[in-house]
């Protein structure tokens, strides 16, 4: 169980992601020491969106593809409609969250990306959050939807949207601290 400042944290996103769910959570991390790579589907920036329209570049670090969960202490996946909606088609996508599952490393989704956890079939009979729009989709997964700011089920964290950030960031450093969860394989 690493302490966060030892961590490497693996932040997966594409084009359209919320921008303050990447942003807050990379800057955060990084401030309280984890090394955090960012992964995109082709290994190059992508751009957010914010409010009503896009949104600032992020750099990438790596080629999802390329990346191992063996490396990671923990992944991130921010939300937005576009980011996840995008992610949950991409079976390097799923592999890698099945991957992080499998390990009993920590998986934390906000807003709308816990639609790539449901579509890695990892949510079924476990407490889980999103934005409101897909409680539906979350329940249909199996999960036990709560309306609250950050949900955990042994590692896997949720929020529902960016007035969430900071308690989201904070149970990613608790549940890193952690260590590694037992759990069924996906």
């Amino acid at each position: 169980m690493p302490a966060i400042n030892d961590a490497k944290i693996l932040l997966i996103a594409t084009h359209g992601f919320e921008q303050s769910e990447l942003e807050f959570p990379r800057d955060q991390l990084r401030a309280k020491g984890a090394k955090l790579h960012v992964a995109t589907l082709d290994g190059n920036p992508i751009k957010g969106w914010e409010g009503s329209d896009w949104g600032r570049e992020a750099e990438a670090d790596a080629k999802i593809s390329d990346v191992s969960a063996d490396d990671y202490d923990a992944l991130v996946i921010p939300g937005g409609q576009i980011n996840p909606d995008l992610l949950r088609v991409e079976e390097d996508v799923l592999d890698l969250v099945k991957a992080f599952h499998n390990q009993g490393k920590t998986i934390a989704a906000v807003c709308h990306a816990p639609w790539v956890l449901i579509e890695a079939d990892i949510l079924k009979g476990r407490e889980a959050t999103s934005y409101h729009s897909i409680k539906t989709d979350v329940q249909n997964a199996g999960a036990d939807w709560k309306d609250e700011e950050v949900v955990v089920d042994q590692a896997i964290i949720t929020s529902r949207n960016p007035g969430d950030l900071k308690a989201f960031v904070g149970k990613i450093v608790e549940e890193v601290e952690e260590g590694k969860h037992t759990r069924k394989a996906a």
